[in-house]
């Protein structure tokens, strides 16, 4: 099954808000999880609670929250990276 990929408008404005080297980490985090979304490094987890959230983890303090969806019309299915920041963000979902 193949998985396209996007992005909401609030993950791009708070990707470029991030200090530049933790971009850079976040860049390889992704990376490897488009190769596998289980990668142990992402340390990858549905969030307690959320139905169809999970998180990633791009080092000790920064996380991603994701979800996916699917076109039913095509079949199609999407990963969409909905947030990334400080490990905080996970008590604002």
């Amino acid at each position: 099954m193949r998985v396209k990929y996007r992005r909401t408008n609030t993950f791009h404005r708070r990707f470029n808000e991030l200090p530049v080297h933790i971009q850079e980490k976040a860049k390889k985090a992704f990376m490897l999880f488009k190769n596998d979304p289980r990668h142990p490094s992402l340390q990858t987890k549905k969030m307690r609670g959320k139905e169809n959230t999970w998180e990633g983890r791009i080092d000790q303090s920064y996380r991603f929250i994701f979800h996916y969806d699917s076109d039913e019309a095509t079949g199609e299915t999407f990963c969409i990276f909905d947030e990334i920041g400080p490990h905080r963000i996970l008590d604002d979902i």
